[in-house]
C-alpha cells in the first residue's frame, strides 16, 4: 500500500485542568522535514514529539502545531514577587528617613503595591502534560495517516492504470521493432533495382549494410529492461515500507530506456509510440512526487 505525502490531522486531549490541541499538516518533500511549534511550557517535550511523529510519518514536509490551554475552573495561587517587595520596602524606608517621618514600613503597605502579589494558574505536573500531549498527538497522527492512506489508494489506482497503458504501448513497440530492418532491406533493394542498369549490385555488401542497420536500431535490451522495471514498479504497490524514492528511481530508469529507444528509432510508427510512452511517463513522474 502506498501513502500520499499530503494530509491533515487534528487531535485534542484533556487532563485535569489542561487542554492540548495538536494539528499536523504535511506536504511533499524529498526527505522527512519535521517542524514543531509549541508553547514554552512544553519545550522539554520537543524531542519526544519529533520521535513519535517520525515513527509514523517517514517522508514529507511535516508541520506540527501544539496549543496549550487551561480551563476556566483551574485553580489559581498567589505568587510573591520577592524582589519587587524588597524594592518597595527600601524605597519607603528611604523616603521616611528623608522626610523625618515616624512609624515603620508595614507588611500591609508593601502588599498593597501593584504586582507585589500576583495570581497565577497552578502549574500542571510534567507527567500530566506528557500524557495529555501523547494522546492528542496520537489522535492527530491517526487522522493525518488516514487521509494520506486514502489519497494514496487513489494514486495507486491511477498509477496502476498508467502502468497498464505503458505495458500496452510497450507491446506495440515489441511487435513493430523486428519489422523495421526487414522493411529497410526491402526499400534498399528497391532503390538498387531502380539503379541496377547503371550500378553493379553486390549481394554480400547489401547483406552487410542490412546487418549494420539492424544492429544500430536493435532495442531488444531496452525492451527487456523496460518490462523488468514496470514489474518492479508494480511490486511496490504491496510494499509495507515507504516506496516513493524507489518509484522515483524506477521512473528515471524507464525514461532512460524510452529515450534510448527513441534515439535508435528511424521509423515513424515506432517514434509515435515512443512519444506516447514519454508523455505517459511524465504523468507517472508527477504522481510519484507525492508518494511517501
Amino acid at each position: 500500500m502506498i501513502y500520499s505525502m499530503t494530509g491533515y490531522g487534528k487531535g485534542e486531549s484533556q487532563a485535569e485542568n489542561v487542554t492540548l490541541t495538536v494539528e499536523i499538516k504535511t506536504v511533499n518533500h524529498r526527505y522527512a522535514d519535521i517542524t514543531v511549534k509549541l508553547p514554552r511550557t512544553l519545550m522539554a517535550l520537543e524531542n519526544e514529539i519529533r520521535r513519535q511523529v517520525g515513527q509514523v510519518l517517514r517522508r514529507g514536509k511535516i508541520d506540527v502545531f501544539i496549543n496549550f490551554g487551561v480551563s476556566e475552573e483551574s485553580s489559581v495561587v498567589p505568587v510573591l514577587n520577592r524582589s519587587l517587595a524588597m524594592a518597595y520596602r527600601d524605597l519607603f524606608t528611604s523616603l521616611r528617613n528623608e522626610l523625618g517621618l515616624s512609624g515603620g514600613v508595614t507588611l500591609e503597605l508593601i502588599a498593597a503595591q501593584k504586582d507585589v502579589i500576583q495570581l497565577r494558574e497552578a502549574d500542571s505536573s510534567i507527567e500530566t502534560l506528557q500524557g495529555c500531549l501523547k494522546e492528542a498527538l496520537q489522535r492527530a497522527l491517526d487522522q493525518v495517516t488516514a487521509m494520506r492512506r486514502t489519497e494514496g489508494e487513489a494514486m495507486a489506482g491511477d498509477l496502476r492504470e498508467r502502468m497498464a497503458q505503458l505495458e500496452g504501448l510497450l507491446g506495440e513497440v515489441e511487435k513493430r521493432a523486428p519489422l523495421i530492418p526487414q522493411e529497410w532491406q526491402g526499400k534498399l533493394l528497391e532503390r538498387l533495382a531502380r539503379l541496377q542498369q547503371n550500378v553493379e549490385c553486390d549481394p554480400q555488401r547489401v547483406a552487410q549494410e542490412v546487418a549494420v542497420y539492424a544492429d544500430r536500431c536493435d532495442i531488444s535490451e531496452e525492451l527487456v529492461r523496460f518490462r523488468s522495471h514496470t514489474g518492479q514498479f508494480r511490486a511496490l504497490f504491496d510494499d509495507a515500507e515507504a516506496v516513493g524514492r524507489r518509484m522515483d528511481f524506477l521512473v528515471q530508469e524507464l525514461n532512460r530506456e524510452v529515450n534510448t529507444m527513441g534515439s535508435k528509432s528511424n521509423d515513424a510508427d515506432l517514434t509515435r509510440v515512443v512519444v506516447a510512452m514519454k508523455a505517459e511517463l511524465e504523468k507517472v513522474r508527477e504522481q510519484v512526487q507525492n508518494v511517501e
